[in-house]
């Protein structure tokens, strides 16, 4: 008999023997600005638990702003967040930050001023894969089953299931139809049970869009 197929553990930080470079990173983030879904993984060579600090930049507690990457996301290695720390005030003739300097700079600002600038949360969607050394801005949304191609800089949001490339990055094509999206988004298959994910690799992997609605709808 076969062992059942019950996946990995997405507790285990390093799932892949013998690859250290791969890892997941819900139980290697501790950071309450950010939430990251279970298998989703990063792959770096120098260390993936070093994510949050090296690929997650600009994100001062006093902000706020929150970081927010769904279940079974791809993150290719330099991968880079830019938080809304980043920002400046612009609506000076300067755009200098004479404020953080201190000795009688900071006397008039108005932190308004660059409140005005936040741009909220920064969310991926679930099952999106983001090439090397992509950049994402802040504030940006991309849809679920996206594809970032590598070195891209992500300023706008994208939509689900988009493949975007460029700087910045734009629409290059759509991965499925508008229909098969809008079917795909509806089964969210992401949020199901790792059981059942398990049960329904073989259509999610040959793209048998019929057969993963088939699964969904038989009585558990």
């Amino acid at each position: 008999m076969h062992a059942r197929n019950t996946g990995p553990d997405p507790l285990n930080p390093f799932p892949m023997v013998g690859q250290n470079r791969v890892g997941l990173l819900k139980p290697l983030v501790d950071d309450p600005l950010i939430e990251i879904g279970e298998f989703t993984y990063y792959d770096d060579p120098d260390g993936p638990e070093h994510f949050a600090e090296r690929c997650v930049l600009y994100h001062y507690p006093f902000v706020g702003d929150r970081l927010v990457i769904g279940r079974f996301c791809a993150l290719a290695t330099g991968v880079t967040f830019i938080m809304n720390g980043a920002n400046h005030a612009m609506d000076g003739l300067s755009t200098f930050p004479f404020n953080i300097f201190g000795h009688g700079w900071e006397a008039g600002f108005d932190p308004a001023s660059w409140a005005a600038a936040i741009r909220g949360d920064t969310v991926v969607g679930n099952d999106v894969w983001i090439g090397r050394e992509a950049m994402i801005m802040p504030g940006v949304t991309i849809g679920d089953g996206a594809i970032v191609a590598a070195r891209s800089v992500v300023a706008s949001d994208v939509p689900p299931y988009a493949i975007v490339a460029g700087n910045p990055a734009r629409t290059v094509g759509m991965r499925f139809s508008d229909a098969d999206i809008a079917r795909l988004v509806r089964l969210a298959w992401w949020d199901w049970p790792v059981a059942r994910i398990s049960e329904a690799l073989g259509p999610i992997r040959a793209g048998d869009l019929d057969a993963l609605e088939a699964l969904a709808e038989r009585p558990r």
